[in-house]
């Protein structure tokens, strides 16, 4: 099994930060130049993205398009973007693969593989919507970063893993972190 892990420029890193140490292995992790950036800025040091990079198994930054994953060829069970930036997503769905982030986005959909955009941006834009609607028709799942409250969030980190686990859900990896709807609470 192999689960491809981008992330984007996008507020929200932690999202994929999260998902990145619950995904089973074989754990492919790409970064954008931007997401470099936003680490910084989100998580206030460098030593987290050296962190986050340790944990993948496989590591690629978005300017290497000759990494296994930009051909078809290569099988892979999932790719998800978490976070996905408006400007990864306007790409995506204009059919531009210039990056490799963007490139595994038209390999998962032209090879009909499961693929999950996650979003964190708000308010959205009649060409945001658009954009996303154009994913969703190329068999892209579009999920935005909105987790729910029935599960009673006691912290942020419950926040986090229940849009963590809703990824897995839809990438076929079982998983418990949240009790879900119906369930007993502990």
């Amino acid at each position: 099994m192999e689960y491809v892990l981008g992330i984007t420029g996008s507020s929200g890193i932690i999202y994929g930060a999260r998902l990145l140490e619950r995904l089973p292995h074989k754990r492919v992790l790409i970064l954008s130049r931007g997401a470099e950036k936003v680490i910084e800025k989100e998580l206030g040091e460098r030593k987290f993205l050296n962190d986050l990079i340790e944990k993948a198994d496989e590591f690629h930054w978005e300017e290497e398009l000759d990494a296994p994953q930009s051909s078809g060829s290569h099988l892979f069970d999932a790719y998800v973007i978490c976070p996905a930036s408006m400007n990864t997503v306007a790409k995506i769905a204009a059919g531009i693969s210039d990056n490799l982030i963007t490139r595994v986005a038209s390999v998962a959909m032209k090879e009909s593989r499961k693929f999950i955009v996650v979003f964190r941006e708000t308010p959205l834009s009649y060409i945001h919507l658009r954009n996303l609607m154009e994913i969703s028709r190329g068999g892209g799942v579009v999920m935005p970063a909105s987790p729910g409250f029935y599960h009673m969030p006691k912290d942020i980190n419950e926040i986090i893993d229940f849009m963590v686990s809703r990824i897995l859900d839809q990438i076929g990896v079982k998983n418990d972190i949240i009790n879900r709807w119906g369930s007993e609470k502990d």
